[in-house]
């Protein structure tokens, strides 16, 4: 699986809502102007992620975006889930049935559970990462490093 920017861009446009939303809500075009990420963009991931139960929207003059969920619960494996068309490293890997019917060797296929088994490790690694977690590392240099320490 290749993330796309939806998963990218939505865990950004969650973690600035988190950063500057904690007194009031948040605006879309100022998360747009932070994150360089274009509005209209934004508009459609925030309507998965409203639809989904981890944002809410405010209308008016002093509306935005808040969080509907704690920091703590909201996951980047859930985010990922919500804003990605599919869960799998590769397309054999997307249903649990035994016969796919993707490449010319499905159903009899002996290395498609190795992609099966991939698709869950990383869901795995990813439902144990937290936007708080993220969060702690905001005065460290870790977000500034490509491996942050667990």
């Amino acid at each position: 699986m290749r993330l796309t920017t939806k998963s990218r861009y939505g865990t950004r446009l969650i973690l600035d809502i988190a950063v500057y939303g904690k007194e009031k809500p948040v605006p879309l075009s100022d998360v747009s102007r932070r994150q360089n990420i274009s509005l209209k963009y934004l508009e459609q991931l925030s309507g998965k992620l409203r639809k989904a139960g981890i944002i809410e929207s405010h209308r008016g003059p002093y509306g935005g975006q808040t969080l509907a969920k704690k920091t703590d619960q909201i996951t980047i494996g859930g985010i990922v889930r919500i804003l990605e068309e599919t869960t799998a490293v590769t397309d054999c890997a997307e249903s649990e049935k035994q016969l796919c019917g993707v490449c010319n060797r499905a159903g009899d296929c002996l290395s498609r559970w190795v992609w099966l088994e991939a698709s869950k490790a990383m869901f795995d690694r990813l439902d144990e990462i937290t936007i708080s977690q993220l969060l702690s590392f905001e005065n460290e240099d870790v977000v500034k490093t490509e491996n942050p320490p667990e």
